[in-house]
């Protein structure tokens, strides 16, 4: 008797003894009954639901069919085997997924094979997956690489920014900072002023040089006169507002832009402050040094048409008139008389 083998009819396969191999090759992937019951959830699949147990349950009832929205049925659904699936998981953080479902033979269900796709980095934040939950061969391994070589260059790049511009701001801070007293320096200052006179605004300058200073460095010596003008520069610190600019422009010579305030009231208290202040001896060493300050003040208001230099020739001349009233005073230059 002649048997023709190629009618003769296969075996069934054992899907079951199948899976493991599956489950490397497609670590994604399910295992459906006709019904459309679940029966076998791969590894990847079940760390994303590790809290909820998928045997048993309907395709349908876990995943909602974005695309084809015509599907409604596991009927339905196996009639669109081998197109591409648009899915999305129905509880939280409802993952966006794509899949394909192959029908298997003799009426023993279907796989369906799914990805993350464009998502696939945001799926493993959710996740916390790594390359062992995919498909050695997919190409999502090499995406995931290349994201994480991209954070990592993004991360480095901000962070040389950020130490690039902290740079470029302290040494902006240096040039524009006296480095004995940590004050404005001369160009600071003469940058701040002309803004303010560029934008019109209403303020007070004062010009201020210590008296007697020069006596302190003749007899005491430089690192006295070093520690004078350091005290000092605590003094007007604490005796100006917050806002307003300290500058050292000079040897001994101090300039303060008391922005918004013109009162006269007001501004001899704020320079009488200074004065007091600065009056008090200052102890170095085993010895005590002594100076004093005079002041010159000129007010601009709005709508000033004098410049810069005019503006700070004023607050010289009252200084000069502070000096020759006999030193430790203030002088407004608008109390100048036309000879002085």
């Amino acid at each position: 008797m002649i048997v023709d083998r190629g009618l003769t009819q296969a075996p069934a396969l054992n899907w079951a003894a199948l899976e493991p191999a599956f489950d490397i090759l497609c670590p994604m992937h399910l295992r459906l009954t006709h019904t459309g019951h679940i029966v076998h959830v791969a590894p990847t699949l079940k760390k994303m639901r590790a809290d909820i147990d998928l045997i048993g349950k309907r395709f349908l009832e876990v995943f909602r069919l974005d695309r084809p929205r015509s599907v409604k049925s596991m009927g339905e659904l196996t009639q669109r085997a081998r197109s591409k699936l648009h899915l999305e998981l129905r509880d939280e953080p409802f993952t966006a997924l794509k899949g394909v479902l192959v029908q298997l033979p003799d009426g023993q269900g279907a796989l369906v094979n799914m990805s993350f796709g464009i998502s696939v980095v945001e799926g493993v934040q959710d996740y916390g997956l790594n390359s062992a939950d995919f498909a050695a061969t997919d190409l999502a391994i090499e995406m995931l690489y290349l994201v994480e070589a991209k954070s990592a260059a993004m991360d480095a790049s901000r962070n040389l920014n950020h130490r690039l511009q902290g740079a470029k701001l302290a040494a902006e801070e240096q040039a524009a900072t006296d480095t004995l007293t940590g004050l404005k320096n001369r160009r600071a200052a003469d940058h701040i002023l002309a803004a303010a006179l560029a934008e019109d605004s209403e303020f007070s300058l004062m010009n201020l040089d210590l008296d007697f200073f020069k006596s302190v460095n003749d007899t005491q010596g430089h690192a006295a006169g070093d520690y004078v003008l350091q005290e000092v520069a605590k003094v007007m610190r604490a005796e100006t507002r917050k806002g307003d600019m300290i500058a050292r422009v000079g040897g001994d010579e101090f300039m303060f832009l008391i922005d918004g305030l013109t009162k006269k009231e007001k501004l001899l208290e704020i320079a009488n402050r200074l004065i007091r202040g600065i009056e008090k001896p200052i102890a170095f060493e085993q010895t005590q040094c002594h100076i004093s300050a005079s002041i010159g003040i000129a007010m601009r208001s709005r709508g000033d048409s004098e410049g810069l230099d005019a503006l700070m020739l004023c607050s010289d001349r009252a200084l000069y008139a502070s000096k020759s009233k006999g030193r430790a005073c203030a002088t407004f230059f608008e109390e100048l008389d036309e000879e002085t």
